[in-house]
């Protein structure tokens, strides 16, 4: 079941949705839109190796906005920085930010139930568009969980995205073991 705007706002007053900063006019009927930082991130390397640590650039996006070239893998990150104590949080993009050909996550729209940070966004585009700082970018679906948690992610030892954040973060899958 997804939380509606009434039910969303229920949850922020019983502290068990945080968004910060929170602004009312970003609550829609069932969701809560989301903006792009300031800073982006991209590889150093081209060709990267799901067993090594894959370096990153970060970035600034200037005042007058940033051409996002097709072909290239874009890390970006929300303003908002959210914590989800009992619901499970997908991060979905705006159909505005669709039209443009901006996809803002190849496969991690899920969050986990404890995940408390800024997410970090997998920007690609299929044609060259200028993007700017603060632009609204995504938007926040909250879906009730049916059970007891066993491990909330805040509190798992093998989390690796728990360090809060303002910058994006590249990928950690080297820290697993295969």
């Amino acid at each position: 079941m997804i939380l509606s705007d009434k039910r969303i706002l229920e949850e922020i007053e019983a502290g068990n949705i945080i968004i910060e900063p929170f602004k009312s006019e970003c609550l829609g009927t069932n969701s809560y839109d989301v903006h792009l930082g300031k800073y982006l991130a991209c590889y150093k390397n081209r060709v990267l190796d799901a067993k090594l640590h894959n370096e990153i650039e970060h970035f600034e996006i200037p005042k007058d906005g940033f051409v996002l070239q097709p072909n290239t893998l874009y890390l970006g990150v929300t303003v908002e920085y959210t914590e989800t104590h009992k619901q499970v949080p997908f991060l979905e993009g705006k159909s505005s930010t669709g039209r443009l050909g901006i996809d803002i996550h190849a496969t991690a729209g899920k969050g986990d139930v404890g995940f408390c940070n800024t997410w970090t966004l997998e920007i690609s585009a299929t044609q060259p568009v200028k993007i700017y700082a603060g632009m609204p970018i995504g938007q926040l679906i909250y879906f009730e969980v049916q059970g007891d948690i066993a491990n909330f992610y805040n509190t798992k030892g093998n989390a690796k995205y728990n360090t809060k954040t303002t910058k994006p973060v590249e990928s950690m899958m080297w820290k697993n073991q295969f």
